[in-house]
């Protein structure tokens, strides 16, 4: 049977899971807050598979009820942020069934299109990991699911870590021409946030204002001042889920790119990461061709996953 998400299910979906996903595994809590409390949660859109009144597998469908801005409830487009099957279960089409249900489903709700999985706020892995899930990608390709862009994890181990002298003196420079870089004061929040929102991502603006309100400490994050005062960039870290391994997000003003700015910003977040006894740095998504991406690659971050990001018409 395969019926919508009810009251109880959450803790044995999660064991379900982490059976059958062992190496992407998720504890209650972890998924209570990123699905079950996400403000776009509709338990209809979360598709539960049944069998001898036990779950063996699930898919989650989501649209907006609330905009990432404005008033746009991108109302189109849908996402799967994931499925899973018991490997006992395997081999009766649940996962063609459920993935199934979850696109029916956000046809009725009036989408157009799916996308799996680059849905935010909340995500747990930003697609597919196709070295990792080829039988998942075999089932999504089957469903007309196509590939449009990858993404990249990386991670850099922070033990021994010590900021280069070339930074440093870079760093020196421009500190000598006016540029200041620190912990942003309370008031400066709102400045950061709105250039955050504005030049880069909404999604980025709503996850430091909700990181700072939970009670994640300013000096995680690292800001770089004009010589007049206004903020040109800034990186930071433990913002998501308070991890303070994960680094970002990070930004700087497409007309300070080329100065440094944002190597530095980077150094400064590491340098800060490394005092508070972080053994990694990791982030889970960036474009490897990206300035950002050919900055964490010669600042010694690797590739350690590659993520598709698909899309299918439902």
């Amino acid at each position: 049977m395969i019926r919508s998400f009810a009251v109880g299910d959450g803790p044995e979906l999660a064991v379900v899971w982490t059976a059958a996903a062992p190496a992407d595994p998720i504890g209650y809590p972890r998924f209570r807050d990123l699905f079950l409390l996400d403000r776009n949660f509709d338990p209809a859109g979360l598709k539960v598979a049944v069998s001898n009144g036990q779950i063996v597998g699930a898919a989650y469908a989501v649209r907006r009820l609330i905009p990432v801005t404005g008033a746009d409830l991108e109302p189109a487009t849908g996402w799967i942020p994931f499925f899973f099957v018991h490997p006992d279960a395997r081999g009766r089409g649940l996962g063609r069934a459920l993935l199934t249900a979850a696109m029916d489903w956000l046809r009725e709700s009036g989408c157009a299109e799916a996308h799996f999985s680059s849905y935010t706020p909340n995500y747990f892995l930003p697609g597919l990991d196709r070295s990792r899930y080829p039988a998942a990608e075999r089932l999504l390709t089957s469903l007309g699911f196509e590939p449009q862009y990858d993404a990249v994890a990386m991670d850099r181990s922070l033990v021994g870590y010590a900021m280069s002298a070339e930074v440093g003196k870079r760093l020196d420079e421009l500190v000598g021409e006016g540029y200041s870089f620190g912990t942003p004061t309370g008031d400066e929040l709102t400045e950061l946030i709105h250039l955050a929102g504005a030049e880069f991502n909404p999604d980025w603006a709503r996850a430091i204002r909700e990181a700072v309100v939970a009670g994640m400490p300013l000096d995680r994050i690292v800001v770089a001042r004009g010589p007049g005062g206004r903020i040109l960039g800034w990186a930071q870290h433990a913002t998501y889920e308070g991890v303070i391994e994960r680094f970002g997000p990070f930004g700087v003003l497409a007309e300070c790119r080329g100065t440094g700015l944002g190597k530095l910003l980077l150094h400064l977040t590491l340098t800060r990461m490394a005092a508070l006894g972080a053994h990694r740095a990791w982030f889970l998504w960036a474009g490897e061709q990206s300035a950002a991406g050919r900055l964490y690659l010669s600042t010694g971050f690797t590739i350690t996953r590659t993520f598709t990001i698909l899309r299918a018409n439902v």
